[in-house]
């Protein structure tokens, strides 16, 4: 996440990678969350990010708060499992 800060506010700053339509509110969120397990939860996030970020894994990493080699550990776990990873575009 980025953040503005100016001397009186401090707010979250969108991201050029991810258009601020692609957010959903909570109420819409939360529903497609119950059921799931966070494992699964955190699997979806790890992917759609990837997606938004056109496969770059070090951007995906940033956003996420992981570092590349825990991204890049969690996309062999993902590809073992026969789960289809968002490739790297040019």
């Amino acid at each position: 996440m980025i953040v503005s800060i100016s001397m009186t506010h401090v707010s979250p700053a969108p991201t050029p990678e991810i258009p601020l339509q692609a957010f959903h509110a909570p109420n819409e969120i939360v529903p497609l969350l119950i059921g799931s397990t966070v494992g699964e939860v955190e699997r979806e996030l790890v992917l759609q990010t990837l997606g938004r970020c056109h496969g770059n894994r070090t951007r995906a990493a940033r956003l996420l708060g992981l570092s590349v080699r825990t991204l890049r550990n969690k996309i062999r776990l993902y590809s073992a499992d026969g789960i289809v990873v968002p490739a790297p575009s040019d």
